[in-house]
């Protein structure tokens, strides 16, 4: 059998298909692996660890290294000048998924009966760890985007399927792992943590090794080897972030994602435990209120085509923040009832949530063309690396915050699944203010501070001679 050709573009590098979707939903895949087990941390170091507000403390103070360790990272791979096989960001990417392999697993290593120093010792050297590898795979994977195509609906569509590559690297752990690590009475078994850490591990190590192997770089911004390359100035580039509204836009817009999905992640566990006393389907319902995300993820490239991303993802903002005031209605007398109203909701945070997360992606490779186009300089490293910084400030202020209020309210890491009823309603409350406050600092970002509408991007993209965007 005669070998299929592969077909080339006009510069000679394969077109642009499928095989590209799926190689970078492969990545996101692969980064889930290991981040989707830290929604689960906060329950497993409060309830199985028994560290309550030592938690809290810790998960702040580990956000000192996340301050030095993303830019740091982004501004090495951005002044990295060397010539590589494939391409440097695909070796960090390699490098990075090597660590990661056992990386998640040091932020799960179950001593319980240590002292509380050492479990605090024991937290902090794990984070540390499991972040830096992280982000040495992370940032490079994020820079990628606008490097794979310039081309707008190519670049809707790369972000879309990142968005699936994020829907089911979250569903493996979110809907099989209430199962595994859950006893009868809704209590967390720690030891099960540590062992699914090690094989989500390596999962994410083989979703990393296919996208490498099936990536191509079509555009190129390498400096010529007779052209001196400009000297880097991280500095500089922080200052070109600040004033580069789009990029600020969609920070702002990750962090009120993230402040949702990860802050509110104890308060949603816990009302599954001692509200609906079955942790077990909480899996279920969330992989539930993911249909709309599904749903609408085949329909980005069109819509993007049609409507702009910005215009998008604003209304998608405003679906969730209607979401979030329905959250409110709690009717504790009748759970059943409540649990629809409950499910309802989260189908339309979902539906507003997706329509955002299937073009974010694609925003942020437009707010690195931004840089290039407002400032003369495309700092790709340094620019997702920072977005990744605050992104990873939110994911870990929101949940210490949110724990404190918890703790407030009446929740006892000591007590496991068997809180107070009034403080199980309580927890209802909590995961709606966090919903709310989520969606509003979404639509901040993407309505108010985001400038890239449909006119201005085509207006760029005619400026630095990308394709221009088009009606479908």
């Amino acid at each position: 059998m005669a070998k299929k050709t592969v077909q080339l573009d006009a510069n000679g590098h394969r077109k642009f298909g499928m095989r590209d979707c799926l190689a970078y939903a492969a990545g996101d895949l692969g980064c889930n692996m290991s981040f989707a087990l830290k929604s689960t941390m906060a329950i497993f170091w409060t309830q199985f660890m028994k560290m309550d507000l030592w938690y809290a403390l810790l998960l702040i103070v580990v956000q000192v290294w996340d301050a030095i360790n993303d830019p740091l990272i982004g501004s090495i791979v951005d002044a990295d000048r060397r010539q590589y096989k494939r391409n440097k960001f695909l070796t960090y990417i390699w490098a990075g998924s090597i660590g990661l392999i056992v990386g998640g697993a040091c932020c799960f290593l179950p001593f319980p009966n240590a002292s509380v120093w050492a479990k605090a010792v024991i937290f902090i050297a794990g984070y540390v760890v499991w972040d830096a590898f992280y982000t040495v795979a992370n940032v490079p994977y994020g820079s990628l985007l606008s490097l794979i195509s310039n081309d707008v609906k190519d670049r809707a569509s790369l972000s879309a399927w990142r968005s699936v590559g994020s829907i089911f690297g979250n569903m493996l752990p979110m809907v099989i792992l209430p199962f595994i690590i859950y006893d009868k009475n809704d209590n967390l078994i720690g030891e099960r943590v540590f062992i699914a850490a090690l094989i989500m591990g390596a999962l994410g190590f083989i979703c990393f090794q296919f996208m490498i192997r099936n990536t191509e770089i079509r555009v190129d911004t390498s400096v010529a080897l007779n052209e001196e390359a400009p000297k880097f100035n991280v500095f500089k580039a922080f200052g070109n972030f600040v004033k580069n509204r789009p990029a600020v836009g969609a920070t702002l817009a990750a962090m009120g994602m993230f402040i949702g999905m990860q802050g509110a992640a104890t308060a949603v566990t816990v009302i599954f435990q001692s509200y609906y006393n079955n942790v077990q389907i909480s899996g279920i319902v969330q992989l539930f209120a993911m249909i709309p995300i599904v749903v609408f993820t085949p329909l980005a490239r069109k819509m993007v085509a049609k409507y702009g991303k910005k215009e998008l993802a604003t209304f998608g903002a405003i679906c969730s923040m209607v979401a979030g005031l329905g959250l409110f209605v709690v009717l504790p007398k009748n759970t059943n009832l409540d649990m629809l109203i409950y499910i309802i909701c989260q189908l339309v945070y979902s539906l507003g949530l997706g329509i955002y997360s299937t073009v974010s992606w694609a925003m942020m490779g437009d707010a690195i063309d931004y840089n290039e186009w407002k400032f003369g300089t495309r700092e790709e490293g340094t620019v997702y690396s920072l977005h990744s910084f605050f992104r990873k400030l939110a994911q870990g202020i929101g949940p210490s915050l949110v724990l404190v209020v918890m703790v407030a309210f009446g929740y006892v890491g000591a007590d496991e699944g068997n809180q107070a009823w009034q403080v199980a309603v309580n927890m209802r409350y909590i995961v709606a203010a966090t919903y709310m406050f989520s969606a509003v600092l979404q639509f901040i970002g993407l309505g108010l501070v985001y400038n890239l509408d449909k006119k201005t991007l085509a207006e760029m993209n005619g400026a630095l001679g990308r394709t221009a965007e088009k009606e479908a």
